[in-house]
């Protein structure tokens, strides 16, 4: 039986009126943010005034037809688009703690990609030994001694849930690896250099249904450590992996929400079209 409010009960809500993050203490906290983010091929728009948080430790996926801006969104996160010329943005990438602005001038893209790693679509490890493909971010960052360089690959490689299969033969070619393999690899590559944002670019798509399996696995596992952005057009799998997924389409984001809300009660009719398969 539940007995009459106590005094403490009564303190405790009156703390709470003049306290208003006792009231969201449990709404997660933000790792990244766009902020009318918009971003030109030259004179083509590709992305048009997005907004959209980004949680920290949560996993969120973006689903949408081909050409709709998932990937260009996705690599405006960390600067890939600084690679070619004619490419230009507009707003903003908040990136918190720090409350920086990821597309300044002023900001370094190689520091940028130090703190937002990426696994594209294809495996692509460097056509080096199993343990240098893991080590060349370190070294990158100025790393040079040799029992560091050893207890962080190792570690990574642990993260990247291939360690046992690669501990005896760390000085093998990657490329040797199956393609499943080589795509954790890849996942330990980026996870070396210890970023805050993980990005995925359909990273199963090339991968068979159990190699797709260990990844998706992987991925459940990684979010208790780092915050994850997917791209994926499987929408199991996005329902499967995500905590809040965002469904864009012409370079317009159009729904943002918790995953089992944009999957079962959408708001917007172009989102359920999607979902269901009526468009797309």
């Amino acid at each position: 039986m539940v007995g009459p409010p106590t005094s403490q009960d009564t303190n405790d809500k009156l703390k709470a009126l003049k306290d208003p993050m006792m009231h969201t203490q449990d709404k997660p906290q933000l790792k990244a943010e766009a902020r009318n983010l918009s971003f030109y091929y030259g004179a083509a728009k590709a992305l048009k005034g997005i907004n959209m948080p980004i949680y920290d430790r949560k996993v969120t996926a973006l689903i949408g037809p081909s050409g709709c801006g998932k990937s260009t969104y996705l690599r405006s996160f960390n600067r890939m688009h600084d690679l070619y010329p004619g490419n230009r943005y507009e707003g903003e990438i908040r990136f918190f703690p720090d409350n920086t602005n990821l597309l300044s001038a002023e900001v370094d893209p190689i520091e940028v990609r130090m703190r937002v790693g990426m696994v594209f679509q294809k495996p692509n490890p460097f056509p080096k030994t199993i343990f240098e493909n893991v080590a060349y971010g370190l070294r990158v960052r100025g790393l040079t001694s040799k029992r560091l360089l050893e207890e962080k690959v190792e570690q990574a490689l642990r993260a990247g849930a291939i360690w046992d299969e690669v501990k005896d033969r760390l000085q093998a070619l990657a490329p040797t690896l199956s393609g499943g393999q080589q795509q954790r690899l890849c996942i330990a590559r980026a996870l070396a250099t210890e970023p805050e944002l993980l990005l995925f670019d359909e990273p199963t798509s090339a991968l068979d249904p159990i190699a797709t399996g260990a990844i998706e696995e992987l991925v459940s596992e990684l979010k208790k450590r780092v915050t994850i952005l997917i791209v994926t057009h499987n929408m199991q799998q996005a329902a499967r992996v995500s905590d809040y997924t965002a469904y864009m389409y012409l370079g317009e984001m159009i729904e943002f929400g918790k995953t089992d809300e944009i999957f079962f009660k959408p708001n917007d009719r172009r989102t359920e079209d999607y979902i269901t398969g009526r468009m797309g």
